[in-house]
């Protein structure tokens, strides 16, 4: 059984501890497992490759490590970081989640 987890893929999130604080990226991949999730551009790490298929020239790569969720914020529309809750929609009769700062429905 996977946990609830206050942030989903696609999300924008804020860092809000860490070497990164204070960056804002997308989230690429959730890992509930080890509640991590990957950013993009954020907790960047040099990566030496071998030449392979792939990368036939081999070298270093830039590529982004993944940050604990416990350090990550979702952003709402309009840039605030803000904590996240679940109410029924009226509407749809679905849990939707939304900010709790401006109250807006979060996608």
């Amino acid at each position: 059984m996977q946990p609830k987890l206050h942030i989903k893929k696609g999300d924008s999130v804020k860092v809000i501890a860490g070497n990164s604080k204070g960056m804002q990226g997308k989230v690429l991949i959730v890992e509930t497992k080890d509640y991590t999730a990957i950013v993009e551009g954020i907790n960047l790490v040099t990566k030496h490759t071998k030449p392979n298929a792939k990368n036939t020239q081999g070298g270093i790569v830039k590529q982004e490590a993944p940050v604990h969720i416990s350090n990550l914020m979702v952003v709402d529309s309009k840039g605030n970081a803000t904590k996240i809750g679940r109410k029924l929609d009226a509407k749809t009769d679905k849990l939707v989640r939304y900010s709790k700062k401006s109250g807006e429905v979060i996608k």
